[in-house]
């Protein structure tokens, strides 16, 4: 039987890795973005809508490790609505490569990086969070 005490630390290991994911991921989006002429040439063929959507989707991936951290139902909630973002914009990257778009290969390997995380932290989040939100 797992105690109240033992299911709180994959929630907790979960959240932290989505605030460091996310804080990573503005600070790498920023610099490409912000950066100047280097920084963008530095980043080679990136498509521009999924640098920002990486970008901006940093922001959340913080929101949502600190609502799965506080253990709100809305940090699940979030988890889930990124899973469903980047695989999103993953698709609309791919109909950009299909239609003979120029993209990084790194790419590829970040947005499959970014979906296998955030699927992993969506999981956690349904199988130890409440369902419901605690009585105030």
């Amino acid at each position: 039987m797992k105690t109240r005490s033992s299911g709180k630390w994959p929630v907790r290991i979960a959240a932290g890795v989505a605030v460091a994911f996310g804080a990573l991921t503005i600070l790498s989006g920023g610099r490409v973005l912000f950066g100047g002429a280097a920084a963008q040439e530095a980043a080679g063929n990136a498509v521009p809508f999924v640098l920002w959507f990486n970008f901006l989707s940093g922001f959340v991936y913080v929101l949502a490790g600190i609502g799965m951290a506080m253990g709100r139902r809305w940090g699940t909630l979030l988890a889930f609505a990124l899973v469903i973002g980047i695989a999103t914009a993953f698709a609309f990257f791919g109909l950009h490569v299909f239609q003979g778009g120029a993209f990084e290969m790194r790419t590829v390997g970040a947005m499959t990086l970014r979906l296998v995380v955030w699927i992993a932290i969506a999981a956690v989040a349904v199988r130890n969070l409440p369902s419901k939100q605690p009585s105030v």
